[in-house]
């Protein structure tokens, strides 16, 4: 089986700094909204006012009219930093840290890979929504980049495997994929609130595809002269 030399104490550290900067930003909002909903800081009507201008509207893709200039562009990444509830932020906030903790040997090298993907998935993820969406509701939340993240570290998984078992990387990237779409429909069909399974899709299948282009053939840190690149990332 091929290996590759461990990042660097520094870049590892710049990769841990991205991830754990993905976390604080996306975490911050749900906080200071917890605390509005309770009467500590603001006033309730905060929360509502963030659902309107930061979640993810497809009607203002048509003919809606926004509440600031370009608020159809900035809602493409905005709606991934807002949650429904404490609840909603920790569930995703703990898959992210779980999936950074698999990617770390592909990515972790710097923050830069990581970033690419998880951003890359949010804006995916928004797209499939607004083209999927048939209703008149609007998404918060960053399932869709955490189901990108899921998807690039299969993608990542089948390329390190390949080398030495090409069959058992096959089947065992087909079992991961399959269960990322069984996943989705069950948490679809069987949770009370509505769920955006476009936007699960569409983040997948975004970030499968970007981890092909941030991650060497083999599997491992792109190398020149046998070194990591300056670029490798750390979800």
């Amino acid at each position: 089986m091929n290996s590759h030399p461990p990042p660097s104490p520094h870049r590892s550290r710049w990769g841990l700094t991205i991830v754990w900067g993905i976390i604080v930003v996306s975490c911050l909002p749900e906080v200071v909204l917890q605390l509005s909903d309770r009467g500590v800081l603001g006033q309730p009507l905060w929360r509502v006012l963030a659902y309107q201008n930061g979640a993810f509207w497809p009607g203002l893709l048509d003919s809606w009219r926004p509440n600031y200039p370009a608020q159809h562009v900035t809602m493409f990444l905005s709606y991934s930093g807002l949650h429904v509830s404490l609840s909603h932020l920790l569930g995703n906030m703990l898959a992210l840290l779980f999936l950074a903790h698999l990617l770390a040997p592909a990515t972790m090298g710097g923050g830069l890979r990581f970033a690419i993907v998880y951003l890359g998935s949010a804006l995916g993820a928004a797209v499939a929504f607004a083209l999927l969406y048939t209703g008149s509701g609007s998404m918060v939340g960053a399932s869709g980049a955490i189901f990108g993240m899921a998807g690039a570290a299969i993608v990542w998984h089948w390329r390190r495997q390949r080398q030495s078992e090409p069959r058992r990387a096959n089947l065992e990237a087909g079992g991961y994929a399959l269960g990322l779409v069984v996943l989705n429909a069950a948490s679809h069909l069987l949770q009370d609130e509505p769920v955006a399974w476009e936007a699960h899709m569409g983040g997948a299948i975004t970030g499968a595809l970007l981890a092909l282009l941030v991650t060497a053939p083999d599997g491992g840190p792109d190398t020149k002269q046998g070194r990591p690149s300056e670029e490798a990332g750390p979800g």
